[in-house]
Order: C-alpha cells, then structure tokens, then sequence
C-alpha cells in the first residue's frame, strides 16, 4: 500500500506502483487539472508539486509518491485565487489554456523557491514548459507581476541588458 497526501487529504494507493502518478490523480481521485501532453515529461502540461517541487506526474511512479505531499492546481488554492492564479488573470495569459496548470504550477515553485528571480532565472525554470499558443512573454509577465507588481522586466545580472519593458498583448 502507498501512502501520501494529496492536497492536504491522506490518501492510500494499492494498485500497480509503476503506474503513473498523472493517472492516479486524473482517475482515481477525479484531480482533473494537470493534463497529459506528452507522456514522456517534456511539455508541462501535467507538472504537480512533489513536496514543493515542480514535478512531471506523467513521468512519476506512484512508488516515487511514497510518503510525499502532492499538491495539484486544484489543491494550490481551494478558490483558484492563489497570487501566481491572480497574476495570470489580471495578464490575461491564456489563449487556448490547455499548457496553463502547468505553466502555473511551475511558476508557484519557482516563486516558491525563489522570492524575487530575475529574468534568466524565470526563463530557466520555465524553459521545461511548452506552450503551444506562444504566450511566453504574458507568461513572463505574470510571473514580474506577482513578483514586483509590475508587469516590467526584472533586473537581470548583466544589468542593463534586459530592462526593456514587455509589452501587455
């Protein structure tokens, strides 16, 4: 038997530990945010936190989910009103939204992780997730809004280099 929790809800798994982890919460536990796009854990589009961290569920056995807390988008705010939610509402970031869970959630750790990152370090930690809409930049923006209230670039080492501003589309 695996246990963990999920959302903040202890929850016990008895089936197939190598299935993965984005079946067992779409299924299973009708968690139906986090989506399957590739299968392989190169889009995004199924990244959940595994003890706080940016995790491919598609790629992520359920004996890898053994005694970790799992929080998916339905779990990082019960009202959908957690700041990096607001932010990608007040941008209006997207187009189609199927890639949005996980451009979310990746945005949340990294913002969790990181209080104030600067531009490369943005682009870095979302480089992993695809957007098939192209709405990387009001991505970008969302993520200087929640970060500096601004929908301005953040300073980067170089200085200078990036501080143009990003348009609002």
């Amino acid at each position: 038997m695996i246990e963990l929790k999920v959302n903040g809800v202890e929850q016990s798994f008895g089936g197939e530990p190598e299935m993965p982890l984005l079946w067992y919460l779409r299924d299973a536990l009708g968690l139906t945010g986090s989506k399957f796009g590739c299968g392989v854990g190169l889009c995004g589009a199924c990244t959940v936190h595994v003890n706080g961290q940016a995790t491919r569920s598609c790629v992520t056995p359920m004996r890898d989910a053994a005694g970790k807390e799992i929080t998916t988008i339905e779990g990082l705010d019960k009202n959908g009103l957690h700041p990096v939610q607001k932010a990608w509402m007040q941008i209006n970031v997207p187009q189609c939204g199927y890639c949005q869970v996980g451009q979310i959630m990746q945005a949340a750790a990294l913002l969790n992780n990181k209080k104030k990152p600067i531009d490369h370090e943005i682009e870095e930690a979302m480089s992993g997730n695809i957007c098939r809409c192209g709405t990387y930049q009001r991505i970008r923006a969302a993520i200087n809004k929640r970060v500096t209230g601004s929908t301005a670039r953040t300073p980067t080492r170089s200085g200078l280099a990036r501080s143009a501003a990003i348009s609002e589309q």
